[in-house]
């Protein structure tokens, strides 16, 4: 029985999404995020030292990183269609988004994320406007023009292919959609700049599977919108 370690509104609802889709027998442990602070609590660090999420446990076998836990999963309870084989010639496609979503797509993100909290409280009101400044500035020079470059690319690449790895889902779908469904989700980036990923967005939300998960989750900040 694998048990998923869940953490409300983060990346682990992604590895639910991969449960629901390979029909794995699973247990969820929830962990609601700290009130003041909106990070994990303090319960996760008993099943991984860094304290985060996913982590999931299969026997005798922890595992953290999404990309570990999904290509795991993929590996041991699904087939070829959700991950190809080193000798498939796939497989380096596949290999890429794996890494690509986290290694690439979601730094900018994060940097965008941090540096909007110099806008807001806890900083001190008289000192918002500079700590804003510096936001902005940062936003202008570098982040915003990282998060254009990269989803212009992702619009791109789906405006030809129906799926990241051919003409089936594979777990690199399942990577790949946290990032481009926060991004929607948060208003960092629009349907109208970005209709491909808007498609694709809405055509993996309506899975059943997807939806299911949703259901067993809980709570997800970055699910089907109103606009869906």
């Amino acid at each position: 029985m694998i048990t998923l370690h869940h953490l409300e509104n983060s990346r682990s609802q992604r590895i639910l999404w991969l449960l629901e889709e390979l029909g794995c027998k699973y247990k969820i442990k929830h962990y609601p995020r700290d009130s003041k602070t909106n990070l994990a609590p303090p319960e996760l660090k008993k099943v991984h030292p860094l304290g985060k999420s996913p982590v999931i446990s299969e026997g005798k076998q922890t595992l953290a990183e999404s990309a570990t836990i999904i290509e795991y999963l993929a590996r041991t309870h699904g087939d070829a269609q959700w991950a190809p084989a080193v000798d498939d010639a796939r497989y380096w496609t596949f290999n890429y988004w794996m890494h690509y979503a986290e290694g690439s797509l979601m730094p900018p993100l994060l940097i965008k994320l941090v540096f909007s909290k110099l806008r807001q409280p806890p900083v001190p009101f008289f000192i918002r406007p500079i700590s804003g400044r510096i936001a902005d500035q940062v936003d202008s020079a570098f982040t915003n023009p990282q998060i254009e470059t990269h989803f212009s690319y992702v619009n791109d690449y789906l405006g030809e292919h129906p799926w990241f790895v051919g003409d089936e889902i594979s777990a690199a779908d399942i990577q790949m959609s946290f990032p481009l469904e926060a991004a929607l989700a948060g208003g960092t980036i629009t349907r109208a700049d970005y209709p491909n990923i808007a498609v694709y967005v809405h055509k993996f939300q309506s899975r059943p599977a997807y939806l299911r998960a949703l259901e067993a989750g809980g709570d997800y900040a970055y699910g089907p919108q109103p606009e869906d």
